[in-house]
């Protein structure tokens, strides 16, 4: 998913001679913090509502004011995940997107990427979750896929967080059934870690029972 699949066509772009108080507006109408100003195809740069806030004089035109942050985009054929991250480490809530020409196409709104990532996790499909805890020299992406799809199972979506200072990383899979009851007891015979799982409650008992009796059964031999 690029970022030209992402563009807003119903967010506007300010123009120079656009006073505060239609950024303002606008920006409440919205529900962002943050708009672009552009001169023809040219991107100028954001401006934010803090911005504005601290100018404290509204009927200004937006060109007049002191803009706080750098001119940030993306080009239009960025990933998703690279949108995500420069929204995420300038605290956006939109980001303007350029063709190769540095011409201006739109921008992408915040909330749209939330939806259109959750689609892209697969995070609306019905399955359960798996996290697993693992050294960063263990982790094998094929010895996963394996346990799960020898248990009739297919990965819908699966991302990597690695520990701050550490060399442990946490494996989140989305899998395509609830009943992941059987794929969690082949990972702990090869001795993985299964940090959490999240699944339907019925299975959880289920699973809950099962393991109880595996243990009264032992304190009885």
């Amino acid at each position: 998913m690029l970022a030209k699949d992402l563009i807003s066509d119903t967010i506007p772009a300010l123009h120079t001679s656009d006073t505060a108080v239609i950024a303002l507006n606008w920006m409440e109408i919205f529900k962002i913090s943050h708009l672009p100003i552009v001169n023809n195809k040219e991107l100028l740069g954001l401006i934010s509502d803090v911005d504005i806030y601290d100018m404290n004089t509204p009927e200004d035109p937006v060109g007049n004011h002191k803009l706080s942050l750098s001119n940030p985009f993306v080009y239009q054929n960025q990933h998703i995940y690279e949108v995500i991250e420069v929204v995420s480490r300038l605290k956006l809530t939109i980001i303007p997107v350029l063709n190769d020409d540095k011409e201006y196409l739109g921008l992408i709104n915040l909330n749209d990427i939330i939806h259109n990532f959750s689609s892209l996790m697969a995070i609306k499909n019905p399955g359960g979750v798996i996290v697993l805890e693992l050294n960063v020299n263990d982790y094998s992406l094929s010895e996963i896929a394996q346990i799960i799809e020898t248990n009739d199972a297919k990965i819908l979506s699966l991302y990597v967080a690695s520990h701050p200072d550490t060399m442990k990383l946490n494996i989140t899979i989305k899998i395509n059934k609830t009943d992941i009851t059987s794929i969690l007891q082949t990972f702990e015979r090869y001795n993985y870690n299964v940090k959490a799982t999240f699944m339907e409650n019925n299975h959880l008992d289920d699973l809950y029972k099962d393991r109880y009796d595996s243990f009264m059964k032992f304190l009885d031999i």
